[in-house]
């Protein structure tokens, strides 16, 4: 963490970290995708693009540590051809995303996944996770998938990662300074007394 960024106005976070790993190709039938839905790669996501998907997605869960990149050094995330941004589209618009990393490969990491708050309960998470496992695992070269969640994450996500085939490794607590800046919305049940 730079100086700048410690010395800001900071609201500390405590959440439990679960991390998950998938050690083979996800089985059984695929869950159905509703209808006018499809999942495009974006393949030259723009910083501007990606950070409405980040926000939209992520603003209720604390998705905080993204916002704090500079535009160049997400751009150079974002441009890294190991790294894929997904897009769920339902009707012409975004209904969700997720990005995977192959930095790592023969491990590939689904670094983010999610739905925009309009797309919840409406069947499509199932669809779109088990749609981000077999992008992970294709291609081959690929020996184990890794995730993780938290406590600030929807409380459908760890259920939802071990029924597609993860197994949790292991948890920790952590605390997050999360800048005042951001103006996140913080569930007081995260918030650590000061």
């Amino acid at each position: 963490m730079s100086a700048e960024l410690a010395a800001e106005r900071a609201t500390p976070v405590a959440v439990e970290v679960t991390f998950l790993r998938m050690d083979r190709p996800p089985q059984g039938p695929r869950p159905p995708s509703p209808g006018g839905a499809a999942v495009v790669v974006a393949e030259r996501c723009t910083v501007g693009f990606y950070r409405y998907l980040y926000d939209g997605v992520g603003r209720n869960h604390v998705w905080w540590l993204r916002r704090t990149l500079a535009d160049g050094q997400l751009a150079g995330i974002l441009g890294d051809p190991a790294n894929s941004v997904h897009v769920l589209m339902q009707h012409g618009e975004p209904a969700g995303f997720y990005e995977l990393d192959r930095r790592n490969r023969p491990v590939v990491n689904l670094s983010y996944f999610g739905l925009f708050p309009h797309a919840l309960g409406r069947g499509m998470g199932r669809a779109l996770l088990r749609h981000a496992t077999e992008a992970a695992w294709a291609g081959g070269n690929t020996r184990a998938v890794t995730v993780n969640t938290c406590t600030a994450d929807h409380p459908r996500a760890l259920p939802n990662y071990v029924a597609a085939g993860f197994k949790p490794v292991r948890a920790v607590r952590e605390v997050w300074q999360v800048p005042a800046r951001l103006g996140l919305p913080i569930p007081e049940r995260l918030r650590v007394a000061e």
